[in-house]
C-alpha cells in the first residue's frame, strides 16, 4: 500500500497535495501536465486483492466510462500500475464532499434546496439508465465553491438489466441486502429483500437531507435491527401492508423482534406523523417538512420519484425542464459497454468477454484481465487523439 506514484502516472500528472488516504487507496489533487486542468487522482490498493473488491473497482469504472451528466463524476481515465495489483483512476476534480459541508455547518437554505434538485436530477438520469447506486450517502455527494454537486462512489452501484435487456422478475435477478452505510440504507434493504429497486436510493437520499437540516444523522442505529427501532420511532411501526410491500420473507419477523415504545408501536396518523418531523426538524420550512415525509416512508411504491422531487416546491425554483436528461440507453457490465468494441481489436472474446451480469460474480482474475483490457481502450483513445492533433 505505498504512497508512491508510478513513474508513468507522474509523467502525466503533477501531484499537489494529498486529499485523503484510507484502507482501499489514496487520493491525490493533481493537475494534468498537458492540458493543465485540475483532477484528482486516486491510487487503489490491491484492487485484485479479492473477487469482491476486484469487483467493486471494476462496476464503478465500467459504470462510469457509460454515463455523461453534469451531476455525476466524470472519470476521465484508468491506468495500470506497474505491480499489476494497484489500479489508478483519474476523475475530474471536485473541492470537497457534503459530508464535510454539514460537519463545518456552512449551508444555507438555497444550498440545500439546490443541492436536492441536483442529486433528484442525477437520480433521474442514473435510473433511466437502469442504474441504482446503492450507497447514496454525504461522502459521496461531491461539491465545488458555487455548489455544484456531482455524485460520486459507484463501486456497489447496481445495473439492474442484463446487457440493456429489460428488467425481469426471474428469480435469478436478486440483489444483496449487505449494501450502503446502515443509517442511509433503505427498510426493504434492512429486512433482506432480494428484489428492492431504484426508489431505495430515494430513501437514502431523503436520510441525507435530514441530516442536512439537522446536522447529524436521522437514523444512527447500531446494528440492523435498532436501525428498524430508530426509524420506528419516527415512522411508527409500519403496517402489515408496508411491510409486505418491503417484499421480503424476513420482515414480519425482523419487525416482530423491534422493540420501540408504546406511542409507537401502532398506526399512527398522517397528522401525528407531520408532528413528530416538526419535532425531530424543528428548523425546516413546511416544504422542507413534506419533502421528507416523502422521501422517508416504508412503501417504496409511494416515495417520491426524482422527476416528482425536481418540481417539489421545495426545488422548483431550480427545474429546468431542458437541464433534464435521460440516459440514451442502459448502462451494462460488459466491457464494450464502456469503451466500444472497437479498441478491444486484437484481445479474444475470452479475456474480456462478450457478457457479464451482476447477478454472477467472476474470479478476481477476470475482473483483472477486463480492467486492463479498459485500460489499453484509454491507451488507444489517447493515441488517436494524438495522432488526429498531429495531423491537424
Amino acid at each position: 500500500m505505498s504512497d508512491d506514484i508510478d513513474k508513468h502516472v507522474s509523467r502525466r500528472y503533477e501531484v499537489q497535495q494529498k486529499l485523503g488516504k484510507g484502507a482501499y487507496g489514496i487520493v491525490w489533487r493533481a493537475v494534468d501536465k498537458k492540458t493543465k486542468e485540475q483532477i484528482a487522482l486516486k491510487k487503489v490498493f490491491d484492487a485484485f486483492q479479492n473477487s469482491t473488491d476486484a469487483q467493486r473497482t471494476y462496476r464503478e469504472v465500467v459504470y462510469l466510462l457509460q454515463m455523461e451528466h453534469e451531476n455525476i463524476v466524470k472519470l476521465h481515465s484508468v491506468l495500470k500500475a506497474d505491480n499489476d495489483k494497484d489500479i489508478y483512476l483519474v476523475f475530474e476534480y471536485m473541492e470537497t464532499d457534503l459530508h464535510a459541508t454539514i460537519r463545518a455547518n456552512i449551508l444555507e437554505e438555497i444550498h440545500k434546496q439546490y443541492i436536492m434538485y441536483q442529486a433528484f436530477k442525477a437520480l433521474a438520469y442514473m435510473h433511466s439508465a437502469s442504474l441504482i447506486h446503492r450507497d447514496m450517502k454525504p461522502a459521496n455527494l461531491l461539491l465545488n465553491s458555487e455548489c455544484l454537486m456531482k455524485v460520486a462512489d459507484f463501486g456497489l452501484a447496481r445495473s439492474l438489466t442484463a446487457s440493456g435487456a429489460p428488467e425481469t422478475d426471474d428469480e435469478s435477478d436478486t440483489m444483496t441486502d449487505y449494501v450502503a452505510t446502515r443509517w442511509y440504507r433503505a427498510p426493504e434493504i434492512l429486512v433482506g429483500s432480494s428484489q428492492y429497486s431504484f426508489k431505495a436510493d430515494l430513501w437514502s437520499l431523503g436520510c441525507i437531507f435530514g441530516e442536512m437540516l439537522n446536522g447529524k444523522p436521522v437514523f444512527g442505529g447500531t446494528s440492523t435491527l435498532n436501525q428498524l427501532e430508530v426509524i420506528c420511532e419516527l415512522l411508527g411501526k409500519p403496517t402489515e401492508a408496508e411491510v409486505e410491500a418491503l417484499e421480503s420473507k424476513f420482515g414480519p419477523t425482523m419487525y416482530s423482534n423491534v422493540c420501540v415504545s408504546d406511542e409507537t408501536s401502532a398506526e399512527i396518523s398522517a397528522t401525528t406523523l407531520q408532528q413528530r418531523f416538526e419535532k425531530k426538524f424543528p428548523t425546516a420550512s413546511e416544504d422542507a417538512i413534506d419533502l421528507l415525509i416523502n422521501c422517508l416512508t416504508y412503501d417504496p411504491k409511494v416515495r417520491l420519484a426524482p422527476l416528482s422531487g425536481m418540481t417539489h416546491p421545495y426545488c422548483v425554483q431550480f427545474h429546468d425542464d431542458l437541464g433534464v436528461t435521460s440516459a440514451e440507453m442502459a448502462v451494462g457490465s460488459t466491457p464494450i459497454h464502456a469503451v466500444g468494441k472497437d479498441f478491444f481489436d486484437g484481445v479474444s472474446k475470452e479475456e474480456y468477454m462478450d457478457s457479464v451480469s451482476d447477478n454472477t460474480k467472476l474470479s478476481t482474475n477476470q475482473y483483472r484481465t477486463m480492467l486492463y483490457g479498459i485500460c489499453n481502450a484509454n491507451a488507444n483513445v489517447r493515441s488517436i487523439g494524438k495522432k488526429e492533433s498531429g495531423a491537424r
